[in-house]
């Protein structure tokens, strides 16, 4: 039985970035947030059709952020380290920069967007353009075998339907092979009240406790779980066959923290949605005070999760200026819905600004230090987890 508990209002494709002539034509929907007593998987309860998101034009490049390019690197001579593995396949492998790590004659990658799918293709590597299916999984067998190592990251949470999922994967999987995969923690976002982290790309958010029941149900299971700070706050899930590997102590540590935490409970998802509306309260009327007082305020950082708290709270560049963004496709476009100017942080005086709103949270400090001139010039950052605040 799915229970709603949250109600974000309309919301456009969070990383569909638009020219100011398409306004009239831009796509919305009700973003609603339900959790399932039975899985204790939360899930929004619309779900956005995935060619509508994942396409030629999807414009969020990993391989722009040099502290996710060393995330991926380390990990993958982590898994080489430890695993030894010899037919390594990637599901959404985005422009490439985990995939790389390995040899391309044994390696393989899925990516259902053309423009990435290109990229890993020029490389080198064996790209399906398509979405993760065991139809795909199928095919995949019969051209290349079994994998000793399948690898996803920010992708898993992606897929409507996990049940096919996860059967794709025990279907491909070797005997003793490992499936691992990271995805951002519904712990860590109850904990910091960062509901931003829910959007169309996002039809999932997951706990351990809900992704146990889930591959369990499919005939795979989680032996070992590490918890990362990427993203905010992330789990990088190991799962194996059955009896494929002993569990470790880890999976019953995070299923204890989870249920001492009220993952099992409606009342903790409620108690949540009042923090995300106390949260709105707060920023806007943060925002009003300082336009009335007459300071200038940009953000840095176009993204998914800033797509959902402007959308969410309403804000648009009667009180955000500007926002500045590293990625050129997104540059000279607006923001989805709000419709907030985007520009390159080359093209403005960051020092015209009293605040900025920092759409990147997660990276912080990397900003804060970057623009230390901003700092040393009295500026000061916004930020609205893990509460609404101001600091320098």
């Amino acid at each position: 039985m799915f229970k709603e508990f949250l109600d974000l209002g309309r919301h456009p494709i969070a990383n569909a970035f638009i020219d100011e002539g398409d306004f009239k034509d831009e796509f919305l929907f009700d973003l609603k947030v339900c959790w399932d007593e039975e899985t204790k998987l939360v899930s929004i309860k619309e779900f956005v059709e995935p060619e509508r998101i994942f396409n030629e034009d999807y414009p969020y490049n990993t391989s722009n952020s040099f502290p996710m390019i060393e995330h991926f690197r380390n990990t993958a001579e982590m898994l080489k380290m430890k695993f030894k593995p010899r037919k390594v396949l990637e599901i959404g492998s985005n422009s490439g920069p985990f995939i790389e790590n390995f040899n391309k004659e044994d390696s393989l990658c899925v990516e259902p967007c053309g423009n990435f799918a290109e990229v890993t293709e020029n490389m080198g590597y064996k790209t399906h353009v398509d979405f993760w299916t065991t139809d795909l999984a199928e095919k995949i067998v019969k051209e290349d075998g079994y994998m000793d190592l399948i690898y996803a990251a920010n992708c898993i949470c992606h897929i409507h339907d996990l049940d096919d999922t996860f059967k794709a994967v025990k279907n491909i999987l070797k005997p003793n092979g490992v499936f691992v995969f990271e995805d951002p923690s519904l712990l860590r976002i109850l904990e910091r009240g960062s509901y931003d982290q829910i959007y169309d790309e996002h039809p999932h958010i997951f706990s351990v406790t809900a992704l146990d029941n889930l591959l369990r149900r499919n005939g795979l299971q989680i032996f070992k779980v590490d918890n990362l700070s990427v993203h905010g706050g992330s789990n990088r899930i190991y799962a194996c066959h059955f009896d494929g590997i002993t569990i470790g102590d880890s999976v019953k540590f995070n299923l204890n923290e989870e249920s001492v935490f009220g993952i099992n409970n409606f009342q903790t998802y409620e108690i949540f949605a009042e923090r995300v509306a106390n949260s709105k309260k707060k920023l806007v009327k943060l925002l009003k005070d300082l336009k009335s007082d007459g300071k200038k305020i940009m953000s840095i950082g176009a993204t998914a999760k800033s797509t959902t708290v402007f959308n969410y709270c309403g804000i648009d560049n009667s009180l955000i200026d500007v926002i500045t963004d590293t990625t050129i496709d997104k540059q000279g476009k607006c923001s989805p819905g709000m419709h907030i100017p985007i520009v390159a942080r080359e093209d403005i005086n960051i020092l015209d600004y009293d605040y900025v709103y920092l759409g990147a949270w997660n990276f912080k400090d990397v900003i804060a230090t970057k623009e230390k001139e901003f700092v040393e010039n009295g500026g000061k950052f916004i930020t609205h987890v893990p509460d609404v605040m101001v600091f320098s």
